[in-house]
């Protein structure tokens, strides 16, 4: 960092003095909390945390040293606090992949790019010769509920993913959030959510090991299972 982006000494005698602060409306709502869930002492301790990690940067910024404490994370939600009644709901989802075998994927793009091009006469061809063309081709056609469940068909690797549900007072307007679909989620209306990670997996899945082995042999034509008309 260049010295004149560095914080004064004043800023981080501030950001000490706003810690000291913080620790002291925490131990206020620590002290009045009416119980386990209290907001006013959840909202201290976020307030403690945001001081301290504020403070923590500038320290290093200006003096090169760190504090010795660390904010635990917290990843559950908090107390819900959207309508009793819900009028209205949001899923929010994000699913990650792995382009785990980049020529079956192509592969089974092609199959439907010419089914299409069979369909439809002058049909351009040639999307599928490419990974993000493939891509585009297999999300257009499949729902993302059938990629999910055929992902290793298409060549693909689970990631992370994860399912939020909100509660609204009412239905948004008709393209009032299509810019930006997951800005603005406010985590108190979250009703619930699912994760799935590999960081929480104790124990290798058997059933993912049988479908594993079966993709460790060297891709061929042979090997590609074909998409019937039930499929699409």
């Amino acid at each position: 960092m260049s010295d004149a982006a560095q914080p004064t000494a004043a800023e981080v005698r501030a950001a000490a003095e706003a810690v000291k602060a913080a620790l002291d409306r925490h131990l206020a709502a620590v002290e009045r909390k009416s119980g386990d869930e209290d907001p006013a002492v959840y909202e201290a301790f976020n307030q403690l945390a945001a001081a301290a990690e504020a403070y923590d940067e500038l320290l290093y910024d200006r003096h090169d040293e760190v504090t010795p404490f660390e904010i635990p994370g917290d990843d559950s939600l908090p107390p819900y606090t959207g309508p009793e009644e819900p009028n209205a709901l949001s899923v929010l989802i994000r699913r990650d992949y792995a382009v785990a075998e980049p020529q079956r994927l192509r592969a089974q793009a092609q199959r439907v790019e010419d089914a299409d091009s069979e369909a439809v006469l002058g049909t351009t061809e040639g999307a599928s010769g490419t990974v993000h063309g493939a891509i585009g081709i297999l999300f257009g056609e499949f729902e993302p509920d059938e990629i999910a469940s055929r992902h290793k068909e298409f060549g693909l690797e689970e990631g992370d993913s994860t399912l939020w549900v909100v509660a609204a007072d009412e239905p948004a307007d008709p393209g009032e959030w299509l810019e930006a679909p997951f800005e603005h989620v406010d985590p108190e209306r979250v009703v619930c959510r699912f994760d799935v990670s590999a960081v929480f997996d104790d124990e290798d899945d058997e059933d993912d090991d049988l479908d594993e082995d079966r993709f460790d042999a060297p891709l061929d034509d042979e090997d590609l299972e074909p998409l019937d008309a039930n499929d699409r």
